[in-house]
């Protein structure tokens, strides 16, 4: 037994050996490979090239490095960030190597694009082609929001003779969890102020409020009438006759109905599609087509240098949250901002909002912050994107001026508080009794076993009042009205950005490139002087994970197939090996 043991004990011991061994060399090529990579750290630009937007995957505000063995996992969507796109769709408008735009939406893909984002990036396209240039879309299947994207701006809209497009209006479905509360032996004390603060909702009853039906409804059709009419200006139909393909499930039509309809230009399989753009880029058709994604292209451009003169805009995507990692966090967007307002290079600030809320507290913090920042004598604005809402407007709610697209979700000026009692379920159903002692009344108000007392629940409704009334007050100073007035639209009602401009809730509608083009007049300076906050800190080594993915050259470096397989053996040895240090003394990673 003891020969086994120590037999056993070495196997694994070499095994882990073997393992660092492998890794060394695995190391070692990709330090050669980094090293060989720096000469295409920076993408090249040709003539006759064409700008990709491909219709795949996530698109955040800004490009954000993954985690490294999400990379290596493929556990990622790769997408292009909307101030890529937009700023790659801005330049190139004037850039003579680029000879027009190709908007891609293949089959089994999509772009994860919210409605504001997408009504931007329509803006832009139109925009652009001013310049004279053209832009072409292919699709394999138009998903609703490609379409409306590809159809409002393109120039020739191409499709599969097998693909369809879907077009079948909006609709919101919410789930209502009150009954399986019950059933459960679940409770939840609820505290709110305003009607319309609906997220407690789904915990309160098994149908929506008249009030939550009737502002869901108004924030609908105000958003089909947005999606309806870009569709049918762009395909020069009326509106009713989108409404019509609505209703007749387009999807389930031929594609030579679809074409009859003037729903798309022209069908072509994806070959016949590239063979037309050679033609329009004036390309041979035997050379290859020259794409270059909108990250590509921002890479070939000059950045501008954060030593000089320039407008800051910083991007809060996100929950708001106290401290942590992702989303807004008030530990580290604070700081970030009183050291802009200390910046003397910073002359100005546009805070790029695109959240649904969180935290009263980090969005006080966060209020705080920016009005450090405005005492500097410094413009502020705020550009609102697919959301602004509750403490996305609370951080916006002092800027000098707020700019919204018309689809933006934003106001829902309300407060709300939910504390569960399990009480049912655990004693009732499941038998566990509690025995308390304390030496308070209200020490036990924070346990989830029992249901709180009038007293309590008093309390907690007083500290919701309050949070409104703060909040209430902090919207009344910065859009310069009273708040008895700011009262009368809040309740936490959603309004879409068009109604928020009636209300005052905003002064404009446009997107951050308006936002940037008006704050650079007032503080005299370059529209193009932006410099983007956050820094977001990369390195080559994960640059080039990114890359890796079936060699598409999607950032500033690619590598081959081999060595992909390569990097995901490293992390099958890290993974095998936190298995296998179970047994033997060394861990590799």
């Amino acid at each position: 037994m003891l020969k086994k043991f120590f037999i056993a004990m070495l196997g694994s011991i070499a095994g882990v050996w073997i393992a660092i061994a492998i890794g060394f060399f695995c190391i070692m090529g990709l330090v050669g490979a980094l090293m060989s990579s720096d000469d295409q750290a920076k993408p090249s630009l040709e003539k006759h090239t064409a700008l990709w937007l491909d219709l795949n995957g996530a698109m955040p505000e800004r490009y954000q490095p993954a985690d490294i063995w999400q990379l290596l996992r493929d556990d990622t969507q790769d997408g292009d960030a909307l101030i890529d796109v937009l700023d790659a769709v801005r330049q190139a408008a004037n850039d003579s190597k680029i000879e027009g735009i190709y908007i891609t939406s293949l089959a089994g893909k999509g772009s994860g694009a919210g409605l504001a984002a997408r009504e931007e990036i329509i803006s832009a396209l139109r925009e652009f082609k001013k310049s004279g240039k053209w832009i072409v879309a292919y699709g394999d299947y138009y998903g609703q929001a490609d379409y409306m994207l590809a159809a409002a701006a393109a120039d020739s809209l191409m499709m599969n003779p097998c693909g369809n497009v879907d077009v079948h209006g909006m609709a919101s479905r919410i789930p209502l969890f009150k009954e399986l509360m019950d059933k459960l032996g679940v409770k939840m004390t609820i505290t709110r102020v305003g009607t319309f603060k609906s997220a407690v909702e789904p915990f309160m009853g098994t149908e929506i409020s008249p009030a939550n039906r009737l502002q869901t409804q108004v924030m609908l059709d105000s958003m089909w009438n947005y999606a309806s009419s870009a569709i049918a200006r762009g395909r020069r139909v009326k509106a009713a006759t989108v409404n019509m393909w609505a209703d007749s499930i387009i999807s389930t039509w031929t594609a030579r109905q679809t074409l009859d309809a003037s729903a798309v230009t022209s069908l072509a399989y994806q070959r016949q599609a590239e063979d037309v753009l050679r033609r329009m880029a004036g390309i041979d058709e035997d050379d290859d087509i020259r794409l270059i994604t909108p990250s590509e292209y921002i890479l070939t451009k000059k950045a501008v240098n954060s030593s000089k003169k320039h407008i800051a805009v910083l991007v809060a995507a996100g929950d708001i949250v106290d401290s942590g990692e992702g989303g807004i966090v008030a530990e580290s967007m604070v700081p970030e901002i009183l050291s802009l307002a200390e910046d003397d290079n910073v002359g100005a600030l546009v805070l790029r909002v695109n959240s649904g809320g969180g935290s009263a507290f980090a969005s006080e913090q966060i209020w705080e912050a920016l009005e450090h920042f405005k005492k500097q004598g410094k413009p502020f604005y705020v550009s609102m994107g697919d959301y602004a809402a509750s403490g996305g407007y609370y951080i916006s709610c002092g800027a000098d001026k707020i700019y919204a697209d018309r689809t933006t979700l934003t106001g829902s000026i309300g407060v709300f508080g939910m504390i569960p009692d399990l009480s049912g379920l655990v004693t009732d159903k499941l038998g566990i009794h509690f025995s308390t002692v304390s030496t308070n009344p209200a020490a036990t108000i924070v346990a989830p076993t029992g249901p709180l007392t009038p007293g309590q629940l008093d309390a907690l409704q007083r500290s919701v009042d309050d949070i409104y009334d703060l909040f209430t007050s902090r919207v009344a100073a910065g859009r310069g009205i009273s708040q008895d007035s700011v009262k009368v639209i809040a309740e936490g009602r959603v309004w879409t950005g068009g109604s928020a401009l009636g209300l005052g809730l905003v002064d404009k509608i446009g997107g951050l490139r308006e936002a940037v083009r008006d704050i650079a007049k007032e503080a005299d300076i370059d529209a193009d002087r932006v410099v983007y906050y956050p820094e977001v800190e990369t390195n080559a080594f994960t640059e080039m994970l990114r890359n890796a993915r079936g060699q598409v050259q999607i950032g500033p470096a690619s590598v081959d197939a081999g060595t992909l397989r390569m990097l995901r053996l490293l992390d099958y040895l890290r993974r095998m090996n936190r298995v296998q240090a179970r047994m033997a003394p060394v861990e590799f990673y």
